[in-house]
């Protein structure tokens, strides 16, 4: 089987972004996502949709055009925010995004109209009823096709550093789980999903996607849906580890990540670096410590099971990334992994709602204010309104 890339020129960017229709009343999701894109035709019709459905009709996912910088495409989802909002507030709904919802029941949800998801959800059954989550990916561009797998193998060891930063769905159906990313247990359950499968090279990737699709895996290689995997039509590497991001700045954040480990990896190659590939083990067993733990994880730095605490890790991985952030124009959107550090994730920032005296629906409130308002709430919002959740 041979599989076509088409390669980028240089380290492009697209950003895909799964926003919540929240009730403004209820705080609880609607399933309107139908009646919200055919009020925005301008973006939701035409050969290159800027919105469209996503599983749920809870859900409206919003993509960019092909940027080349960070800048460009946080100015291009904030766009289509602006104009989605027009859409949704007089419909008595807001935009927000976590990974989950904190009260909505998955049980209630509705899905799209759309054969292929009809088709997903008659195969997979319980695992896809449940996929009332939201996350963000992010395509970077490779330039050519034998880079990729080794990006891939070598991307593979920041799982826990992208999953980490966005941890933001600590609630499952009004019950605290415990998790800093119930999202990455829901969707990781899919049969084709979780760490990407680390390979030799690019003929090996192709011999692979061919067995799956001989044995009946998948019909396709677009039903892979590896937390890192590789995007031959665009000619990117697709990152999609990260939770559901409530703020256009923390999107700028990841975007910037993305876009300095692959060009910091494509420029190796080009230096006659080997790429480093870790074990398989400690690739899961780090998923893991992120998912149950986000920042507060110690992570393992090597095969020999060394560790060490998850912030730490983070404020190294930005000082060695600044030179690079500073050649694609990013070090400002970069640096928000400090702001993020020091006033915690959004599971941390949820959380700390709670402990304010506020409730569920308090952290509602709080990730629509975050959109909206692009900054971090870390304290019950409502606490001077009288009544929570008022």
């Amino acid at each position: 089987m041979t599989i076509e890339f088409n390669p980028s020129r240089g380290a492009t960017l697209g950003v895909e972004w799964e926003l919540q229709l929240v009730d403004t009343h209820t705080r609880h999701l609607r399933q309107d996502a139908r009646d919200v894109l055919a009020a925005v035709p301008d973006l939701s019709e035409g050969q290159r949709p800027k919105a469209m459905h996503e599983l749920m009709q809870s859900q409206v996912e919003i993509i960019t055009d092909v940027c080349h910088t960070v800048a460009e495409a946080v100015q291009d989802l904030r766009k289509s925010i602006d104009r989605l909002t027009e859409a949704v507030e007089p419909r008595g709904m807001a935009l927000a995004c976590t990974g989950t919802h904190a009260i909505s029941d998955w049980r209630d949800a509705v899905y799209a109209p759309n054969q292929r998801y009809v088709e997903l959800v008659e195969e997979m059954q319980w695992l896809a009823w449940r996929i009332q989550t939201f996350g963000v990916h992010v395509h970077v561009g490779v330039r050519e096709r034998d880079k990729v797998i080794p990006i891939v193998n070598a991307l593979a060891a920041y799982l826990p550093h992208f999953l980490a930063l966005t941890s933001s769905s600590p609630y499952w159906g009004g019950q605290d789980t415990g998790l800093a990313s119930s999202r990455a247990i829901v969707f990781g359950s899919l049969p084709t999903a979780g760490p990407p499968h680390l390979l030799a090279d690019w003929a090996e990737f192709e011999e692979y996607m061919d067995t799956l699709i001989k044995a009946g895996t998948i019909r396709s290689i677009k039903e892979v849906w590896w937390d890192i995997r590789p995007h031959p039509d665009f000619g990117t590497i697709e990152i999609r580890m990260f939770d559901g991001i409530p703020t256009p700045r923390e999107v700028g954040m990841v975007a910037a990540l993305s876009q300095c480990l692959v060009q910091q990896f494509d420029q190796q190659i080009d230096r006659g670096y080997t790429l480093p590939h870790p074990a398989p083990w400690v690739v899961r067993d780090n998923k893991w410590r992120a998912t149950r733990y986000g920042l507060d994880a110690d992570v393992i730095t090597d095969d020999h099971g060394s560790t060490a605490p998850m912030r730490d890790v983070l404020y190294e991985l930005q000082r060695e990334l600044e030179p690079v952030a500073e050649r694609l124009g990013c070090a400002e959107e970069l640096a928000v992994v400090t702001d993020v550090l020091e006033q915690g994730s959004s599971s941390e920032r949820q959380r700390a709602i709670l402990a304010d005296g506020g409730s569920l629906q308090d952290v509602v409130d709080a990730t629509i204010i975050e959109l909206a308002e692009d900054r971090f709430v870390t304290s019950n919002p409502n606490r001077d309104a009288g009544q929570s959740g008022s």
